[in-house]
């Protein structure tokens, strides 16, 4: 018997279909002498400090560094039942074909289940990335040696082991030597989490240290060939210009203004050309959720759980996690049942999706580019669109939308370059004139996307008719003041987009190559960090932890988040590790290294951190310590199920200290105390009523002071107590 191990449910139903179909069983598929089981993602977990000692479970400089070597597996708790249906039909097979993901993470996750159950009979690999019928069998008439793969399992397990070891002994070590300093909160650090915390701490500190100044543009309004315009002046080399080749001398700029107004101008050079732009690539799980805080303002794990739920419920959607924007030729096939499910779930877009042409294929049609897994698209499946929530319709209708626009013709315009001659010196412009919609017909309201927006300084008036030699005059020319800005704070939106190239931000030029190396297949990542499933919980996590804070749309790092920065290696707080692991795990793929040599290197470099702030403690950082106002004790910033709060660390004495959160600052104003109403009293047991402010805005209700061994209430009614509709 030959069993199939898939990452997921849905690759094992493709591949049952591939196989010729089979009988769905408890947890598995049997397809007579082979069967298909399935995982749900990782089945195993590394186990953590106290699952090998107990004594770690308590934190203690004596024990750091911690190093666990050789590393061991556990199930996942809600993984159990499913783990035991694929190690009991490993036991009565004759063989084993790995189906994970076609990626390094995909790889990993059986190799870990067939190494935990010491399986050692034959191993194949099979190679999906897309579950149409199609490439499936195509993959299972070319199975590989699992063997062959060895090296891309160990790169992934390294990744993995090391990312624990670094991430527990780091953290420890730096939360207990800020507890000696009177510290209470947690100094989580880890690969990619410090280096996103690093991004934000450094474009607020940038923000904040801006200095105004002033530079200057020069635009030259000119007459010629019966066509009025306007044109950029085109700096020279002489002049006196900064780094980003702006005037910044005003007397240079007016003294130019004056020698060129009133004078002749001709047209030194024009050239037209008719330009098309193809539709935006359907969306990866990245660009979902940048677009969805751009116009929604969702967060990043909201999208994520939302489409898990437009997947897994709905079944409206494919594979949410993914980080490709390509689909497989394959997938063309597809359009027109894809379209048509579209139109019948959401009726605003049935007129586009009717529109469409299944017969146009986009560049998003690419077998070649599809990576692990090809661009969220809609299925063809239906539903009730009253059914979904206002979330669940606003991402379905961006993903459809998306998928829709493959199928519409390219936006068409004619670009007009011109390059005019006054008076010694060049002004330049360009103008983009529509000449066929397109496919912007469908993102005509979608301000602020970078990928519909028009050229900013590009003209919409139709200068195709001048020529070379056109003489005329430059009627006006003026000189405009404009202030240096500092860096815009991050947005969601903006954070996301600059996750997937943070290469620009590496100083090291060797860690740069090494960082966009890392990303030259992937559409849409330029040098990034973290993956668009993980992303989104590392945000989450800062903010959590108290390290990031919103304010309004920006996000901006807590005092506590820059003190911190401040006692961190460079290493820590800057990409660079990442891009030192990719080459080292490069190195395991190709055999030049194995996965003990590159923990044992990892160790050494933690004990060394390590040993530092052991000897060195938190220097730097200044703790601001709120003491409580009840006990003295110190207060500590908590995430409650209603949002944050700050509680007195005390409680265990028996402090009950808890104060709201403002601005990741305690409120230690007290409240007033609502005094119960000696007019209006409770029906049920005869104490005053108080007046309270309901869930929604301007809303109130009178609830009775003997709460909770009363909990009678009534609707306010214009300041009074709705007697004839009480609540219990």
């Amino acid at each position: 018997m030959r069993v199939f191990i898939a990452e997921k449910p849905e690759l094992a139903k493709a591949i049952v279909e591939g196989l010729g179909g089979g009988k769905r069983l408890d947890g598995y598929y049997d397809c007579g002498s082979d069967v298909v089981t399935w995982c749900y993602g990782h089945m195993l977990a590394l186990k953590d400090p106290e699952d090998y000692d107990e004594q770690y479970s308590r934190w203690s400089m004596e024990h750091l560094p911690m190093s666990f070597i050789p590393w061991e597996y556990k199930p996942g708790e809600d993984k159990k039942t499913q783990l035991k249906v694929i190690t009991d039909l490993l036991k009565k097979s004759t063989s084993c074909v790995n189906a994970g993901d076609s990626d390094a993470e995909g790889q990993l996750l059986v190799d870990e289940i067939l190494k935990y159950v010491g399986y050692t009979k034959p191993v194949q690999r099979v190679l999906i990335n897309d579950n149409n019928l199609k490439p499936v069998q195509r993959a299972l008439a070319n199975l590989q040696p699992n063997s062959n793969f060895y090296g891309l399992s160990q790169a992934a397990e390294a990744r993995s082991v090391g990312d624990q070891l670094y991430g527990y002994n780091m953290t420890r070590a730096y939360t207990l030597a800020a507890r000696q300093a009177g510290y209470q909160g947690v100094l989580s650090v880890g690969r990619v989490q410090t280096p996103v915390l690093g991004l934000v701490v450094r474009r607020d500190l940038e923000h904040e240290a801006h200095t105004k100044s002033y530079f200057y543009t020069i635009t030259g309004q000119f007459d010629i060939a019966g066509q009025q315009f306007p044109a950029r002046y085109q700096v020279k080399d002489s002049d006196p210009v900064d780094d980003k080749g702006r005037i910044l001398d005003q007397v240079f700029a007016d003294e130019l203004a004056k020698v060129c107004h009133g004078q002749a101008a001709s047209i030194l050079s024009a050239k037209t050309t008719n330009k098309q732009q193809a539709a935006p690539l359907p969306y990866n799980l990245l660009k979902l959720q940048t677009d969805a805080s751009r116009k929604f303002g969702f967060k990043p794990d909201q999208v994520k759980d939302i489409t898990q739920t437009l997947r897994e419920k709905h079944k409206l959607i494919t594979y949410n996690r993914s980080d490709c924007q390509y689909l497989s030729d394959d997938h063309h096939a597809d359009a027109p049942g894809v379209l048509a499910a579209i139109a019948q779930t959401a009726p605003v877009l049935a007129g586009a999706a009717k529109s469409a042409k299944p017969s146009i294929k986009s560049k998003a049609f690419n077998s070649d580019k599809v990576t692990a897994h090809h661009a969220i698209i809609p299925t063809e499946a239906t539903a009730d669109f009253s059914r979904l929530t206002d979330a669940e319709q606003k991402i379905y209708m961006l993903i459809a939308r998306a998928y829709i626009a493959q199928f519409w013709p390219n936006h068409e315009y004619k670009q007009t370059d011109i390059v005019v001659e006054c008076a010694g010196h060049q002004f330049a412009v360009r103008s983009n004139v529509t000449t066929s919609l397109g496919w912007k017909l469908l993102y005509k309201n979608d301000a602020g996307n970078d990928e519909v927006d028009a050229e900013e300084d590009a003209l919409t008036i139709d200068l195709a008719a001048l020529r070379q030699g056109n003489a005329g005059q430059c009627t006006a020319c003026n000189v405009e003041q404009k202030e240096t800005k500092p860096p815009a704070r991050y947005t969601m939106a903006t954070l996301l987009t600059d996750l997937t190239r943070v290469a620009k931000y590496v100083r090291d030029p060797k860690l740069k190559a090494l960082l966009i190396e890392k990303d030259k297949d992937k559409a849409g990542e330029h040098g990034g960090i973290g993956t668009p499933a993980t992303r989104d919980s590392i945000i989450k996590g800062l903010f959590d932890r108290g390290f990031l804070l919103e304010q309004g749309k920006n996000i901006v790092s807590s005092p506590v988040a820059r003190e911190y920065y401040n006692i961190l290696p460079d290493q820590a707080k800057y990409p660079d590790m990442t891009a030192i692991w990719h080459d080292q795990q490069q190195s395991i793929e190709q055999g030049k290294l194995d996965c003990l040599g590159f923990i044992h290197s990892l160790m050494e470099y933690i004990s060394e951190q390590v040993s530092t702030v052991k000897e060195q403690g938190i220097t730097g950082m200044k703790i601001q310590v709120t003491p409580c106002p009840l006990c003295g004790k110190p207060l500590r910033r908590v995430k409650g199920s209603k949002g944050f709060f700050w509680g007195c660390t005390g409680f265990t004495e028996g402090c009950k200290g808890a104060f709201d959160d403002r601005g990741g600052k305690p409120v230690l104003v007290k409240k007033e105390a609502l005094t119960p109403s000696q007019k209006h009293k409770c029906m049920s047991c005869g104490k005053g009523l108080i007046r309270r402010a309901g869930k929604k805005p301007k809303t109130f209700f009178w609830g009775c002071s003997g709460y909770p061994e009363c909990n009678q209430s009534y609707p306010d009614a214009m300041g009074k107590p709705n007697y004839s509709k009480p609540k219990v």
